[in-house]
């Protein structure tokens, strides 16, 4: 069961939020009660069934109410017609970056993972509090207006590694990648401060925020992929170091 502790008001709040939230759940009732719960929070919440159609919607946002993109996607991971992790895979794939709050029953550390590892940038489980969730939505979106907001026209470059802020693009050996939000912070701050050694929870805090609801095991699973993205060989990586008992540093 989920717990029915949405967040009570007696109207909608006075100020109007300018974040747009794709509910993607197939069960009626979660998908009711989530909507409720963003919406009183002044939240614009756009809502879909299965896989297929939260697809159409992301990849053609003029096929919704308006022609916006998603400011962020909560995103059920057992759905209908298409499976929620490829949905995430899938956006990854295609350079969308926007933030994707991951739900599911699965609540082994396995399946949280297997849920960061494909692109997620947070996981809550099943039954869940509607004011967690809440909670976690104001997070990402707060993140990820802090992130866009402090861009500064900096071009950091590090061997054959170049770190655009203000375009949010890295070039790797004159080849463009893809990174995730969080990745493409974890690299900015790892460049702006080459050789120094952060540990886990000074990544959380830099990168996720003191309000993360998380473990650290969310920042080795950034790293692992980041790897992937930059070294020419992950496991023995040139880039990202592995401190052993104090944490990653750059270079």
């Amino acid at each position: 069961m989920l717990s029915l502790d949405v967040p009570q008001s007696s109207s909608k709040p006075e100020f109007v939020n300018t974040s747009r939230i794709l509910v993607v759940e197939d069960e009626d009732v979660i998908r009711d009660m989530i909507v409720l719960a963003l919406e009183e929070e002044g939240y614009e919440v756009i809502t879909a069934s299965d896989g297929r159609t939260a697809l159409n919607l992301l990849q053609n946002p003029a096929s919704g109410d308006s022609e916006e993109s998603f400011d962020l996607v909560i995103l059920d991971l057992m759905l209908p017609q298409v499976h929620g992790l490829d949905i995430c895979r899938l956006l990854r794939y295609q350079g969308n970056i926007v933030p994707i709050l991951m739900l599911s029953a699965k609540a082994s550390e396995t399946d949280r993972v297997l849920g960061l590892e494909v692109g997620a940038d947070d996981y809550l489980t099943k039954p869940f509090s509607m004011r967690e969730l809440v909670a976690r939505c104001r997070a990402l979106l707060r993140r990820q207006s802090f992130g866009n907001l402090s861009q500064t026209s900096i071009i950091r470059k590090f061997r054959d590694i170049s770190l655009y802020t203000q375009e949010c693009r890295v070039i790797v050996r004159g080849e463009e990648i893809n990174l995730s939000p969080k990745e493409f912070r974890l690299l900015e701050l790892f460049m702006s401060y080459p050789r120094r050694v952060w540990s886990r929870e000074q990544l959380i805090e830099q990168v996720w925020g003191p309000d993360f609801l998380g473990d650290t095991k969310t920042v080795d699973v950034h790293i692992r992929w980041l790897r992937e993205k930059l070294e020419l060989d992950p496991s023995q990586p040139e880039y990202l170091i592995t401190v052993r008992g104090f944490g990653y540093r750059f270079g």
